[in-house]
């Protein structure tokens, strides 16, 4: 996994320490340990764990990037969101679904 840069790079300077816990430990420590949890599926987790929550800015839509990056087709995430439909909410699954048209979108004509 690529060193993360992206909590420095946004909020370095004016929270710094949240900057080191975000790029050092959260993507760092946690999302490495790969040897618990592979990538592919901590992408999942956290796609749902926004949707629950109701984020649905870049938050989601990196994160939906960074799932199709670790394998989830297109297919896959449809079914996903749409399962998750049911119990986080249908609004939810329509902001998703329209941050996830944007995601994959050279896939739109296969």
């Amino acid at each position: 996994m690529e060193k993360q840069t992206a909590g420095r790079d946004a909020l370095g300077k004016i929270a710094p320490k949240f900057a080191e816990l975000n790029d050092d430990v959260l993507f760092g420590e946690v999302w490495s340990r790969e040897d618990k949890l592979s990538l592919r599926d901590r992408s999942v987790i956290t796609v749902t764990a926004l949707m629950t929550k109701g984020i649905f800015d870049n938050s989601l839509k990196y994160h939906l990037l960074n799932a199709k990056n670790h394998g989830v087709i297109k297919e896959e995430m449809s079914e996903i969101i749409t399962h998750l439909a049911f119990y986080v909410g249908w609004p939810n699954a329509w902001a998703a679904f329209n941050l996830m048209k944007e995601v994959y979108k050279e896939e739109e004509n296969e």
